[in-house]
């Protein structure tokens, strides 16, 4: 297998074994916190992404 197939390798019981790892690092109440966090980053990215596309669009004009 090569190494650029390895993402479309995991299966069910891997994805349950990593949410079970992650459980057990960070404990029950961590997670919410870690998901939030997660998410505001997601935003700011996309945001600066579109961000990013309309001032290539201004440069054009």
């Amino acid at each position: 297998m090569s190494l650029y197939m390895l993402p479309l390798a995991i299966g069910p019981w891997q994805i349950a074994l990593i949410v079970l790892a992650v459980l057990l690092l960070f404990g029950g109440k961590k997670i919410p916190e870690l998901m939030r966090g997660l998410g505001s980053g997601i935003k700011e990215f996309k945001d600066a992404s579109k961000e990013e596309e309309e001032t290539k669009e201004d440069k054009k004009e």
